[in-house]
Order: structure tokens, then sequence, then C-alpha cells
């Protein structure tokens, strides 16, 4: 169990580190890099949109790499999720900008997000698995706490490098070279992560399935046909997570950087420290869930999310280094709270033939509702209405996410059939 723990953490959070330097980059730097004839909000729009680009391929990389998971077995399509997340990630630290490319220089980058997107798709379901499905039954929610763990890790390190970056070099460096250096060491990330996967065995429910000749021959068929309701709660329950943690950390970099004036270095300091209390909102809920239940704590968060929502831009236009903090730690430790127990409750939902699809397709269908469309809302509310606009739509994420998991039962004591 401590192989598949450390196995299931270090995948996710080198995945989500590769994920995550694009929307730090895409608040920073994308916008002149790959877009420099268009007006800043436009160019800053446009940089979202590329960024958006991911989510929308990230339900097809659940289909095919869920297929796979629930035929094949999930180790060998977590070695192949992360190869694809690793090397197209890396590339774009290679993509000449528009400058030298012309309109090819945005293409290829969406090209190569939308291939990140694809393996992130199928990562946390894997992931999740791997830790779900070895764990003993009564553990379930401890063990699934460490890929759930992944995004803080990896967020931390991403804007933790470019916080370096940014302190050491020049802005004209930065702009030039230095935003590149984080894609670039997803090379040797790459390795250190297939090292870790390439060392785990098949899970034995998944391997009890193989046994028994029982696989699904369309899993994603099977999912619509037979848990469409779990499919659409689940993934409504998911929404919230993604909305606080896409407003809080890449349009709120934007935002407090552009409109506000903060000086990006303050601003990424002000983001590690809120990563903090995302790892410890997700620990805290993830380990109580096998006690309290996965359900109640999934509610809690989402509660607490209705209320922070009002509060998150009020802090912010403060301007004070300590609100701006506690507004944006707030906001994280509230999708802690919800995301932390989702690393067992959406595998929970679904039977061991079609989980892999089925857990997937609910976590990235609720990041293309949650996360991709969240930066871009964000800058036109922002713009028309002002920032306590933007406030009261994470409200509403929360309100929608709030109503779809009353809808759900609680799943801790099911068995893995």
């Amino acid at each position: 169990m401590r192989r598949v723990a450390v196995a299931s953490f270090i995948g996710t959070a080198i995945e989500f580190y590769d994920f995550y330097i694009y929307g730090t980059a895409a608040a920073l730097v994308l916008n002149d890099a790959f877009f420099p004839t268009l007006d800043p909000v436009n160019a800053t729009l446009a940089s979202f949109s590329t960024y958006a680009v991911a989510f929308a391929a990230r339900p097809i990389g659940s289909v095919v790499f869920g297929h796979f998971g629930d035929r094949v077995g999930r180790k060998s399509v977590l070695v192949a999720s992360l190869l694809l997340m690793g090397l197209s990630t890396a590339l774009v630290g290679l993509l000449p900008g528009y400058g030298t490319l012309g309109i090819w220089a945005p293409v290829l980058l969406i090209l190569l997000r939308f291939l990140q997107g694809i393996g992130l798709g199928g990562e946390w379901g894997g992931a999740a698995l791997l830790a779900v499905e070895h764990a003993p039954k009564k553990k379930r929610g401890l063990y699934a706490a460490f890929p759930q763990l992944g995004p803080s890790v990896g967020f931390f390190a991403a804007t933790g490098v470019f916080w370096l970056l940014s302190a050491a070099l020049s802005d004209d460096a930065f702009r030039s070279w230095g935003w590149r250096v984080p894609f670039l060491l997803s090379f040797l990330l790459v390795g250190v992560g297939l090292f870790v996967r390439l060392r785990i065995s098949e899970t034995p429910v998944f391997a009890q399935v193989m046994d028994a000749q029982e696989a699904s021959k369309v899993p994603t068929l099977d999912v619509l046909r037979r848990h469409p309701r779990e499919l659409l709660l689940g993934a409504g329950g998911m929404i919230v997570a993604y909305g606080l943690f896409y407003t809080a950390t890449t349009y709120c970099l934007a935002y407090s950087t552009g409109t506000l004036g903060v000086p990006r270095n303050t601003m990424l300091g002000l983001s590690l420290v809120a990563c903090l209390f995302l790892a410890a909102g997700t620990w805290l809920a993830a380990t109580r869930s096998d006690g309290a239940g996965r359900r109640k704590l999934v509610l809690v968060g989402a509660g607490l999310a209705v209320v922070w929502g009002l509060v998150l831009f009020p802090l912010l236009d403060t301007e004070q280094p300590v609100l701006m903090a506690l507004a944006l730690g707030g906001a994280l430790f509230c999708m802690g709270v919800v995301y932390g127990p989702m690393g067992a409750y959406l595998p929970e939902l679904f039977g061991t033939h079609v989980r892999y699809s089925g857990a997937s397709l609910a976590y990235n269908l609720g990041g293309v509702l949650g996360g991709a469309v969240s930066p871009l809302v964000a800058t036109r509310l922002q713009s028309a209405f002002g920032s306590s606009s933007v406030g009261w739509y994470v409200s509403a994420m929360a309100i929608v996410s709030l109503v779809c998991v009353l809808a759900l039962p609680e799943t801790r004591e099911r068995e893995l059939v």
C-alpha cells in the first residue's frame, strides 16, 4: 500500500504540475507571447480560451483512457497518460511565439493544450482507482487522499517555480524565455513518474474482473445506459471544486496583477500560501470521510463555498497582502473540503467493470462546467459589472453542486464489485 500511495500521489502531482503551469503562464505571459495583436482584455480572453481547450478535451481523454482502463487495466493506461501529458507540456516550452511563427504559433499552442487535456482526462480516474481498489474498505478515503493531494503539490510546485523565476529574472527576461523553463522541466518529471509507476501492480479488484472475463466491451456506453444519474450528479458535484480553484488561482492572478496592479511576485507568493490551505482542506476532509461519510463532508464544503464566494473579492480588493492571502486561502480550503472525499466518492458510485470510465467522465465533465468557463465568465463579469459579480458567480456554482450532492447517496459502506 505504501508503494501504491506513492505512485498515485507522484503521478497526479506531476500531471497537475504540467496542467497548472499552463494556467499560470496563461494568466501572466501567453497573451503577449501568442496574441500580441489584440487589445489587453481580448488578449487575456484569447489566452484563457486556449486554457479552456484542455477542459473540452478532458472528457475525450476520459472516454479513450477509460475504455482501455476498464478493458486492459489501470496500470498500463496510467503510464500512457503520463507520457502524453508530459511530452505535450514540454513541447510548449519549445514552441516559438507569434513573432516567429505568426498565426501558426497559437494554432500549435492550442493543439498541444488539447493533447494536455486528453492526457489529464485519463490520469485522475486511474490514479484514484489505483488507490481505492487497493485499499481496505474502511480506509478507502485515507488512501484516496494521496492522489487528491497531487493537485495541491503540483500547484505549489508550478507556482513556486514561476515565483523563483519571477524573482530572479528581469521582466524582459521572464517574458522572453524565463516562462518556458517550467514547461521544459516536464521532461525530467516524466522520467521520475514513469520509474515509479512501472513498479506497481494491477489492482486486485480489476484483476478479479479480468479473471472472470467480465470486462465491459464498451464501458462508456454502459455508463450512459446504466449510470446516467450518477454520472450527471457526480459531475455537478465537482463543479464547485473546479470553479473555486480556477477562479481563485488563474483568474485572480490575472485580475490582481492586471486590474489591481499588484506586483506579479507578490501574487505568486500569496498563491503559494493559499495552496497550503488547499492541501489542509483536502487531507482533512478525505481522511475524515471514512468515518463521517463522503457525502456529508462534500456538502459541508459546498455550503462553505456559498458563503465564501460573497467575501472573496471584497477581501481581494483591499489589496492588503494578509487579507488577500485569507481570500485565496479560504476559497482553496473550501475547494479542498469538497475535493478531498471525491477521490473515493466518485469511484464508489460505479461498478468495477465501468469504474474507470464512469469516475473519469464525472470528474472531467465537472471540469468543463466549472473549470473551463470560470476564467472566461469571470473576466466578462468583472469588466461589465465589477468584481462582486464574480463572487456571486462562485456562490451560484456552489449551490448547483450542493443540490447535486444532496441527490446522491452515501457510499462509504459499499463493496467494490
